[in-house]
């Protein structure tokens, strides 16, 4: 399995599909997951004659689980060094949730010069805390109760979560997979305990504003108005008015997961995005 060696000996995992002289597309995954949760996305697009590569984000999936650096600017500074040794260039960014936040503060600082396009996917900026100056955001006791359930028994607190209101399987009439909540569960005891905990704080209170405002290129955002994780209202909403040429759609009924739960309509989102 393909990994990289990092500036401080961490090794990145990452995954290289599809044909290797095609146009580029990188996704970026969500917590506490890996680059398995793409895995839908990856292969139709890599069947469509694209080059798609992903990695898991440092202390989740087979990368090496460092103890510090778990926060936005290492993980930016992580993926620089891979597209610089891949030779990333002209290619399309894709992030979902805190993949979608990664993704951001990517182009917000490393600027866009690898890339013409990005799309967000469910993505925590601007910003999910509630404060004054942003009043539709999640208390911070909410994340505080993720800690607490991490420390208390994570196990089941990553049972919970798929469960329930990531794929939005807790919603009436929901068609629940139980393969979909084992691969969430699996993904997720693979991240290490500090690197999941400490990103927490990182999702949820990293201000990503100025990075959107500072985005050149076109940038699709796509939302499910029924996301329990991620509220359309502090999210989606913001960041397509924030962005300097973004463009919004809303998937009516969409959980946080729709790349997993609406399949064939976010591929074909995607491609038609990548294609214009």
């Amino acid at each position: 399995m393909p990994h990289l060696k990092l500036r401080d000996g961490a090794e990145l995992f990452y995954k290289d599909w599809g044909n290797p002289n095609g146009s580029i597309v990188i996704f970026s995954h969500g917590w506490p997951l890996s680059s398995d949760n793409w895995e839908n996305q990856m292969f139709y697009l890599a069947d469509q004659g694209y080059r798609v590569i992903a990695h898991d984000r440092r202390g989740h999936g087979r990368s090496t689980q460092t103890w510090h650096g778990n926060n936005m600017d290492t993980f930016v500074d992580d993926l620089e060094e891979l597209f610089s040794y891949l030779k990333v260039k002209d290619a399309v960014m894709v992030g979902h949730s805190h993949g979608g936040g990664e993704v951001t503060h990517y182009l917000g600082k490393h600027g866009t010069g690898r890339f013409k396009k990005a799309v967000l996917v469910g993505a925590v900026p601007p910003l999910m805390l509630k404060t004054n100056s942003n009043p539709e955001g999640t208390e911070k006791s909410v994340f505080d109760t993720f800690r607490q359930a991490m420390r208390k028994d994570r196990a089941q607190f990553f049972l919970d979560v798929p469960s329930g209101p990531f794929f939005g399987f807790n919603r009436s009439g929901a068609e629940k997979s139980e393969g979909q909540i084992r691969s969430w569960w699996q993904q997720g005891m693979n991240t290490s305990f500090k690197s999941a905990y400490d990103s927490i704080k990182d999702f949820s209170e990293t201000d990503f504003t100025e990075d959107l405002k500072r985005i050149n290129i076109p940038v699709l955002v796509l939302h499910g108005d029924d996301d329990q994780v991620v509220p359309i209202e502090a999210a989606g909403l913001k960041s397509s008015k924030l962005l300097p040429q973004g463009k919004l759609k809303i998937y009516k009924g969409g959980s946080h997961a729709i790349h997993n739960v609406n399949v064939e309509e976010v591929n074909k989102d995607l491609l038609d995005f990548i294609k214009s």
